[in-house]
């Protein structure tokens, strides 16, 4: 079994996630089944199939997450040190065209969200910063072009 890597705080996020599945999201969707099947006939009932389907969808997302869970790796960024970057380090990266600041965590696959300035461990981005140390300049190619980026 391969294991997936995570921060704390993603390991958490996970077992609260899967504990609202469980105990809100679970007794709603039974809820909702119980009361469409007091419609009558369930072959033509729209209510009856809706339910069952998001019962379906939950099923399988606490499913999902209890087997991430169960293969976790978690990673004590806190414990970690050292002056080159690795899973769980927070960079700032500075545009060399630009000068435009951004800064980033390295994190694992199922807690990455480049909204919250958190990046997979597998994307280019950090794939291409791991090992570097501040003041280091590469390119990495992303979607929107080739950026020369460095640390800061």
């Amino acid at each position: 079994m391969e294991k997936v890597p995570m921060t704390s705080a993603g390991y958490k996020a996970l077992e609260e996630e899967i504990k609202f599945l469980k105990s809100v999201e679970r007794p709603r969707i039974i809820k909702a089944i119980s009361e469409a099947r007091a419609h009558g006939d369930l072959s033509e009932n729209a209510e009856y199939h809706a339910a069952k389907e998001q019962q379906g969808l939950n099923e399988s997302r606490v499913a999902e997450l209890e087997d991430k869970i169960s293969r976790a790796d978690v990673i004590d960024v806190s414990k970690l040190s050292g002056d080159s970057v690795k899973f769980g380090a927070t960079v700032t990266l500075v545009d060399e065209d630009t000068d435009e600041e951004v800064h980033y965590q390295i994190v694992g696959e199922i807690e990455a969200d480049v909204k919250k300035g958190k990046v997979s461990i597998t994307s280019p981005i950090a794939r291409a910063l791991i090992g570097k140390t501040e003041g280091d300049s590469g390119e990495v190619n992303t979607p929107g072009g080739h950026p020369r980026l460095w640390l800061k």
